[in-house]
């Protein structure tokens, strides 16, 4: 592992789209970075509202959902990988515990800084009967990156970086989550020119 990969460890972090960055998935997106290492990342688009409803995508896996609160929230389009399977981004199960033990649901991924990712149908569950955790961002699909793929697309200045704000998750408004998340950085979308370079 090369010596100076800690300074560039990006999880608990957003990637912000450059206005550059036209790909149809990620323009204006903004991605929650799950995990990073040397072998690559994991990331959920969390600004991109799917057709479904938390509603919807209960009655299809045939549960019931007895949280008021979620109903109507969309199901996010979380990236182009395996978007028929569901990702959960959830507060820890036990804040405050320091993540003592092991997780909750069968197959959850602690993610330093204090979120957790879960992909089995347990959460799922738990939410059902009206428990689990209380914020939550369901995606269908996920955003990955190979190794050295997300800094080859840094170093082409497609993405702007900054430490994740769990506020932008879970407690802005869907259309004010990509601005929010600039204003993180001091920037204002104006700012950013998508003619970069050119006279």
């Amino acid at each position: 592992m090369p010596g100076d990969f800690a300074l560039t460890n990006l999880t608990h972090h957003f990637l912000i789209a450059m206005p550059g960055l036209q790909d149809e998935v990620f323009t204006r997106s903004v991605v929650y970075v799950c995990e990073h290492s040397e072998r690559g990342a994991l990331g959920l688009v969390i600004n991109k509202p799917s057709d479904i409803s938390m509603r919807h995508l209960f009655e299809k896996v045939e549960l019931p959902l007895h949280r008021a609160d979620l109903c109507e929230t969309p199901v996010f389009q979380g990236g182009p990988v395996q978007t028929e399977r569901g990702f959960v981004l959830h507060e820890p199960s036990f804040p405050g515990l320091d993540h003592v033990g092991d997780p909750v649901y069968a197959s959850t991924m602690v993610i330093p800084g204090g979120l957790e990712m879960t992909t089995s149908k347990d959460v799922l569950e738990a939410l059902s009967t009206g428990a689990g955790p209380r914020k939550v961002l369901v995606t269908l699909g996920y955003a990955s990156w190979g190794q050295g793929q997300l800094e080859s697309e840094l170093a082409e200045n497609s993405w702007l970086t900054v430490a994740a704000d769990h506020q932008v998750i879970f407690d802005t408004p869907v259309a004010q989550r990509y601005d929010r998340a600039l204003l993180l950085l001091g920037i204002e979308p104006w700012m950013l020119s998508s003619d970069a370079g050119h006279a």
